[in-house]
């Protein structure tokens, strides 16, 4: 059996380790210190999180292995979002997606991977000399992704294999030598500070949902799953206990290289180097800074083809050109810039919204400063809000479980995380300012960002249907011209052909009276 023309050729065993490998990336290398600074260095505060954030993930991931099975020849969260509630809707997913979405997360990625570069080489992360480096890895992803996809496809699986090796290491080993020195102990019993409150908790959750997210991609290979019906859903869910497992080790052995007052600080680095010493931690750094590298490589993959999504369905700016496929590489090449252009744009706001802030320097976008590596997943999920909902209405003929409780848990879990960012990224951090008679409230202008770019997004959209709608006019004046242009060339013909058939019957008049006047002038002779 085919679908689409692929064959149905992995097991439950095989999509498990594929669930695994497409979700475990980068995300958990940096967003460790983050929730650890933002819960005071509290562990239980922290595993905590990693635990609400990865059953939220666990939760939507099978309520869209159930969508995935009823849709198998859809792929990925915009084709759902087409399926259960329509192309305009589709589009701005899409939309959000090309401009918002992977524009943000490729952008964090070049600068965590410069990061961990500059880290080795002893500059200053928040210095020029990291943004230089983090625009120059950007470029050079799209270069590769553009002019040689295939070396690109074979990079990314490759990355796959090496960014398991410091997990796995960090897990093993820094366990073990937290628990010979005392240090992880010692970080659990400590006593802990006023961040881990409620504020610290739900800021942390939202830290959890960038190392969470790549679990929807997941769903793009149902189509090649045995009995994918049974096997999918068992596969997210499995795959994603393990992935929520890997991540609390992986924090607990990082917990045991030092104390996490200065893990919060100075993040993972610190850590392999008091556990393998400058030559093992640098080693051990460049396989984490190859696995960002994949990483990014794997979001620059998706942002070289956003536009062309969008454009594929005739939504949005010149679909025509966005659609264009270049004969040479095989690839959008205007979808290619485009992308490019929206995450340097990103990337640039990211170093003077954020990497200012770490540098010791004001933001330069005042109020208008908010972490562009977690708010736009964060709306992904929201985004989802609506499929469940259309999912349940129309689905008629599913069971009650697939139909309405593993949806409304989903829903349950979209709005739990949008209230978690509402709470960690707004009221709290509000609250905060307003005790040194300041305001700040970063969710509120990230949704008035949001807004414009969605609201440009609908123009460029109404322009292209306005547009199209005039050449549709035109094209059809144009055949009515034409038809009337034919219709009165067969009308000319038709007087043409009686006129000829007239004049023929007239000759033949004449000629018959002609006969018939002969024929009496003998009579008469």
């Amino acid at each position: 059996m085919e679908q689409n023309g692929l064959k149905k050729k992995y097991g439950l065993f095989t999509a498990i380790a594929m669930v695994i490998g497409i979700v475990i990336g980068s995300g958990v290398f940096f967003k460790a210190q983050n929730i650890l600074d933002a819960t005071g260095g509290n562990m239980w505060t922290g595993i905590l999180a990693w635990i609400i954030g990865g059953i939220a993930m666990v939760i939507c991931a099978c309520a869209f292995a159930v969508i995935a099975t009823k849709h198998e020849k859809t792929n990925g969260a915009i084709d759902y979002a087409e399926a259960t509630c329509g192309k305009k809707y589709s589009y701005y997913m899409g939309w959000f997606m090309a401009t918002i979405y992977y524009p943000a997360m490729t952008s964090v990625l070049a600068w965590v991977s410069a990061r961990y570069f500059c880290e080795l080489v002893g500059w200053d992360i928040a210095g020029a000399e990291c943004m230089t480096i983090a625009g120059t890895l950007l470029v050079s992803s799209f270069v590769l992704n553009s002019l040689a996809p295939k070396i690109s496809g074979k990079f990314q699986i490759s990355t796959t294999i090496i960014k398991l090796i410091p997990l796995l290491i960090m897990i093993v080993v820094g366990t073990i030598y937290g628990l010979a020195t005392g240090i992880t102990v010692e970080n659990f019993t400590a006593a802990t500070n006023a961040a881990t409150g409620d504020s610290g908790l739900f800021k942390a959750i939202v830290a959890t949902a960038f190392a969470y997210e790549g679990w929807i991609v997941a769903t793009s290979i149902n189509s090649e799953i045995k009995d994918s019906k049974k096997n999918l859903p068992k596969a997210l869910l499995w795959g994603s206990i393990v992935i929520i497992a890997i991540y609390i080790l992986y924090f607990i052995g990082v917990a045991g290289a030092a104390s996490t007052a200065d893990l919060a600080a100075s993040g993972v680095t610190l850590a392999v180097n008091n556990i393998f010493g400058n030559i093992g931690g640098t080693i051990l750094t460049v396989f984490v800074m190859v696995s960002c590298l994949g990483t990014l490589n794997g979001l620059t993959m998706g942002s070289t083809r956003a536009m062309y999504g969008i454009a594929t369905r005739d939504c949005g700016p010149k679909p025509d050109t966005f659609k264009n496929i270049d004969s040479k590489t095989d690839m959008p090449a205007n979808s290619c810039f485009i992308g490019l252009l929206c995450c340097s744009l990103w990337l640039l706001y990211f170093y003077g919204a954020i990497i200012t802030e770490i540098g010791g320097n004001t933001p330069w976008f005042g109020l208008f400063s908010f972490d562009s590596s977690e708010l736009p997943i964060i709306t992904i999920y929201a985004f989802y809000i609506p499929i469940f909902i259309n999912w349940m209405r129309k689905e008629k003929e599913e069971s009650k479980f697939r139909r309405f409780v593993l949806p409304i848990m989903a829903i349950c879990a979209c709005v739990f995380m949008v209230f978690c960012a509402i709470m960690g990224h707004g009221v709290f951090p509000c609250q905060a300012a307003a005790e040194s008679g300041e305001f700040s409230f970063p969710v509120l202008f990230y949704l008035i960002v949001f807004a414009v770019i969605m609201a440009l997004g609908w123009v460029l959209d109404l322009k292209n249907k306005n547009k199209s709608n005039d050449l549709l006019t035109e094209k059809v004046a144009v055949e009515n011209k034409e038809e009337n242009i034919e219709k009165s060339k067969e009308n000319q013909e038709e007087l043409k052909k009686q006129d000829e058939d007239n004049a023929k019957q007239e000759v033949l008049e004449t000629t018959k009276q002609s006969k018939e006047k002969k024929s009496k002038l003998k009579e008469k002779k």
